[in-house]
């Protein structure tokens, strides 16, 4: 789906202000201000049962442990071992998304949306490639992307007993232990490849620690862009279309991997299929799904809904506004600034957790998740070996939700105020840190730490007056939602001014505006106890967030190792009967080709060409539904009733976006691309498939429109034969 891996990455990224005071060995809570600041721990609310179904932890298999028998029986077709290899070797993983191999010669197909920046990075001077498509009609046409890459995997390896041995046998403690078994054992594996820079090794985590694999990729480094079309064909219906469905969206890109300057020779690559999809045919996803909680307690997913969650979808709204303010009023710089790929990444988030949030205060939802629970926690509670060992997690757990509830409203206002974070102003970054820097130098912190401190300091740039004034005004209105305007801290903060009137003041008569002020203020030697007003400000914060920091980071390692040791529980008794979490490594999901009912009526299972012409002609005058100057006047050849976009029941999450489609024949008949509004929120937590669907591109659509738009003929040929011309 649109970006979800790319905003899940920046959030992790971007969520914590770090420095080399962000560890519990240097920020000490007994040595920070003291406040008297209490937050009232009202209980969770809880939700009644309702029977969960067979597949509430989803469909997104491993392949090292194959559903064979589940395929076979539900699908009535033979997927032998070489079924599932030819299977693994067609996908590729890119950076932030998910891929395939098409044709025999390297040919790469993904979305557009996860080759927005690529595409943008090969446009020449005068060139805007990302609005205006781009198509290679020779071979030697076709453009390298600098510093990108895909992977494929070509060897999965059990490691469980070594790492679980290594952990047992090792006296730190379990989340360190863990930690170090991992980086030991996939050091190890890695050294084998020394000599070779093509091939790497990841050791990944099953069942939330519960078993462990080790995957073995080639990397393949030399990437060359065919074809992209152009972005309001790729984005058609904009951000108010996004997760929505019927859609019409024609979001593909092609790539094509070189070896030795030449394409690249593979057996394994996924045709497109001769025959024509209908509903009700089983299809099979494969691609590299972000993450999923499905396996966190009950405990856990209610704190989220009323907090975590709740706060974390606040800040991205209030991003998105303040970056929106700036590129409404200097689009030309937000432009070279690539501001625009990064609103449609946070937007898509902005969507996600506030449907998250929904889905889990939804009480048909999270009462299916407290039968699944007391179904595994029956299982447990029936076998003595497992009771008195795993039982009382799921209590401990429970009481780190309750204990994180009385920090939580300083720990979320202060997320992406870390050094060059575009989700902040460069004044306030240099402002928690300057404060920081000054704090620990006082209170005796070892001299390189405090060094460390201040180059990262002076390494924040400055950011466009306007830009930091817009994103300085929505942090205050961050700390506005979380905090609530009748907090003491938030009026001291404000002082009886409003974000507007703060902000100008900031901007005005703050050193920390620009690099040479900020270097001139650590010269002096005085920070502190300066009268300068971004100081001011963070005094009156930085010592409950700082605190609720350190705090959250214990609880949640707590919280972590306790969900790890659960997972061996959840192993034992369930096996591989159910798959794991996702983790941005290679699943395959099943699912068929399904209408379903919305909005009173009834979605199609196929949209066409007719679709997406009535959007453009129902919406004149409207961006978001416009049409590339290609497409407003069509060949009389272009077959309108071609179906664009088709839902299946598939499992989808973040990480999918480029994910083939195929048929039990292991043929490409789409594209995955989004999820629906319906499936959105849950699918982290749960698979709801009474109206959750993938949204896919037709592969149908993908060849009308190269054949009779885009007059693609070099690579209509090679996709329809699966060889170069």
């Amino acid at each position: 789906m649109n970006h979800l891996r790319l905003f899940g990455s920046l959030l992790v990224a971007a969520t914590i202000f770090v420095g080399c005071a962000s560890s519990a060995e240097t920020v000490r809570t007994e040595s920070l201000p003291q406040t008297s600041e209490t937050v009232s721990q009202s209980s969770l609310p809880t939700f009644d049962p309702v029977p969960s179904g067979i597949f509430d932890n989803g469909r997104m298999w491993t392949f090292e442990y194959a559903p064979v028998d589940y395929f076979r029986e539900t699908y009535d077709f033979d997927p032998d071992e070489a079924w599932f290899e030819r299977a693994r070797l067609g996908a590729v993983r890119l950076p932030n998304c998910s891929g395939s191999f098409i044709s025999a010669n390297g040919l790469v197909m993904t979305n557009h949306h996860c080759a927005r920046e690529q595409i943008s990075q090969v446009s020449l001077e005068g060139e805007n490639l990302l609005d205006n498509g781009f198509y290679a009609a020779q071979l030697e046409d076709e453009r390298k992307i600098e510093n990108y890459y895909v992977d494929q995997l070509i060897d999965i390896q059990d490691v469980t007993d070594q790492i679980l041995s290594a952990i047992d046998a090792s006296s730190m403690e379990p989340a360190d232990a863990r930690r170090a078994a991992v980086q030991s054992l996939q050091a190890e594996l890695n050294a084998q490849f020394e000599d070779r820079q093509d091939m790497l090794v990841q050791i990944v985590s099953l069942y939330n620690g519960g078993r462990y694999s080790a995957y073995t990729f080639r990397r393949y480094n030399d990437i060359r862009m065919v074809m992209a079309p152009e972005l309001v064909i790729g984005y058609f219906g904009g951000d108010t279309d996004n997760f929505t469905y019927p859609r019409y969206n024609l979001d593909m890109t092609f790539y094509r991997v070189y070896v030795d300057d030449k394409p690249l020779d593979t057996p394994y690559y996924f045709p497109f299929a001769k025959n024509d999809l209908k509903e009700g045919d089983a299809v099979f996803l494969i691609g590299n799904p972000g993450s999923t909680t499905r396996q966190q307690t009950v405990s856990q997913l209610t704190y989220r809904g009323i907090y975590g969650d709740y706060f974390r979808a606040r800040y991205i709204n209030r991003a998105i506004s303040g970056l929106e303010a700036f590129s409404d009023y200097d689009p030309d710089t937000a432009e070279e600034m690539d501001l625009r790929n990064f609103i449609f990444a946070l937007k898509n988030a902005d969507k996600f957790y506030g449907g998250q949030v929904e889905a889990l205060r939804d009480p048909f939802l999270m009462g299916r998740r407290v039968d699944n629970e007391n179904r595994f926690r029956e299982a447990i509670a029936g076998d003595p070996a497992l009771a008195s060992d795993f039982l009382p997690i799921f209590d401990r757990i429970a009481e780190i939700q309750e204990e994180k509830i009385a920090w939580a409203r300083f720990n979320y206002p202060g997320l992406g105020i870390s050094p060059n974070s575009r989700l902040s102003s460069s004044v306030m970054q240099r402002g928690l840190l300057a404060f920081l820097y000054d704090y620990y130098r006082q209170t005796g912190m070892p001299e390189a730490q405090v060094d460390q401190l201040s180059a990262r300091l002076v390494s924040i740039t400055d950011k466009p007056a306007m830009l930091d004034r817009s994103l300085l005004i929505s942090r205050l209105g961050l700390f506005e939602d979380i905090l609530g305007a009748d907090h003491p801290v938030f009026i001291d903060m404000m002082d009886g001014r409003n974000a507007e009137q703060v902000a100008d003041e900031i901007l005005q008569e703050s050193a920390l505006v620009s690099h040479e002020g900020t270097e001139a203020m650590l010269a002096s030697g005085n920070i502190i106890e300066s009268d300068d007003p971004m100081i001011a400000l963070v005094s009156q914060f930085a010592p409950n967030f700082l605190e609720a920091q350190q705090q959250y980071q214990l609880l949640t390692a707590e919280e972590s190792e306790l969900l790890s040791q659960l997972g061996r529980a959840r192993f034992a008794v369930y096996g591989t009967s159910i798959p794991p979490d996702a983790t941005f490594s290679l699943r395959i999901s099943d699912g068929v080709v399904a209408r379903y009912a919305y909005n009173g009526t009834v979605a199609p299972a196929f949209t066409t060409f007719y679709g997406l012409y009535d959007r453009y002609h129902s919406h004149v005058g409207e961006p978001e539904w416009d049409l590339p100057n290609l497409w407003k006047r069509p060949s009389i050849t272009l077959d309108l009733s071609t179906p664009i976009n088709f839902v299946s029941t598939n499992d989808i999450i973040g990480g999918n976006s480029g994910s083939p489609v195929v048929n039990i024949h292991l043929e490409v008949v789409g594209l995955a691309f989004d999820s629906n509004i319906e499936g959105m929120g849950s699918s982290d937590f749960i698979l709801d498939d009474r109206s959750a669907r993938a949204v896919n591109v037709d592969a149908r659509g993908m060849l009308e429109s190269l054949r009779h738009v885009y007059q693609a003929e070099r690579l209509v040929r090679e996709i329809s034969t699966g060889a170069h011309p």
